[in-house]
């Protein structure tokens, strides 16, 4: 965490569509590897926009999931959000 917020996946989504987008996105974190190992700039590149594919489909980025009217704090610093008091208690 770092201090950072980061979103969680939606909780609606279907069990196996899940697993399926998480397999998806760690095929495409190992490209992203790979491809810095092999020092191909494409292929990061293509690895990085398959990652973000994922990740939007899982809900971790992209339109919000939830409903409520929360606003997406997103990678925002905790300390700076509504969150402060219950980041100072997490180790």
């Amino acid at each position: 965490m770092r201090g950072r917020l980061w979103r969680t996946s939606n909780p609606a989504l279907v069990p196996e569509l899940r697993e399926r987008l998480v397999k998806e996105l760690m095929t495409a974190r190992r490209a992203v590897a790979r491809a810095r190992r092999a020092g191909d700039p494409d292929a990061e590149a293509a690895a990085h926009a398959a990652v973000d594919r994922a990740k939007i489909a899982l809900g971790e980025r992209g339109p919000v999931w939830w409903d409520d009217g929360a606003p997406d704090l997103n990678r925002h610093m905790a300390r700076n959000t509504p969150y402060a008091d219950w980041s100072a208690g997490v180790s």
